[in-house]
């Protein structure tokens, strides 16, 4: 079934929605969510927690790119549901973003919705600007929460040179970042 539809499904209050959802983007939202909490128990949780995110949200917002929108919304559902089982009062810390603190100003940093937005699109500029491998290798490091071995294996590369292709790309958007004016 295509975007659009499923779509008009939701428009429609059907619950056919959910299962025709499941059946084509269950296993990748499952997928990042996994890849952000560990736990497939977890993970299942976060996928219901989208799906009713997306039936309740989807009256105000009708996106063109469904598996865009809904991999939004359980990957911040998955990274409150892990902030919330590893919060630093329990020792934990989120390995993840310790790798992009030198990088990306903090939330508390950036307070203002228009921050965000420009630093969404500062973010994006960049992305577009790596040659495609480096790209992936980012995006399956910062956005799906892969572990380096994984994307060494996806890309058919070593691991010595995913993690190379990190570092290098973590200190060009440092450098980018300040260009753009981005006070990190």
């Amino acid at each position: 079934m295509e975007d659009y539809q499923i779509v008009d499904l939701y428009w429609d209050r059907s619950e056919r929605a959910i299962s025709e959802t499941d059946t084509k983007y269950g296993r990748m939202l499952t997928g990042i969510s996994l890849g952000l909490v560990k736990i497939k128990e977890d993970a299942e949780e976060c996928l219901s927690d989208t799906y009713l995110a997306a039936w309740n949200s989807m009256p105000d917002e009708r996106p063109i790119y469904l598996g865009a929108f809904l991999s939004k919304i359980i990957r911040r559902i998955s990274i409150d549901k892990y902030r919330a089982a590893h919060s630093e009062k329990r020792g934990g810390k989120d390995a993840l973003v310790a790798e992009l603190t030198e990088c990306i100003p903090s939330a508390t940093d950036v307070q203002k919705e228009y921050d965000n937005k420009l630093l969404a699109e500062a973010l994006n500029r960049f992305l577009y600007s790596l040659d495609e491998e480096k790209r992936n290798i980012f995006v399956r490091r910062y956005f799906y929460s892969d572990a380096i071995d994984d994307i060494a294996n996806r890309m058919n590369v070593s691991v010595g040179k995913v993690k190379t292709v990190l570092f290098r790309t973590r200190n060009a958007l440092r450098e980018f970042l300040l260009e753009e004016g981005v006070e990190l």
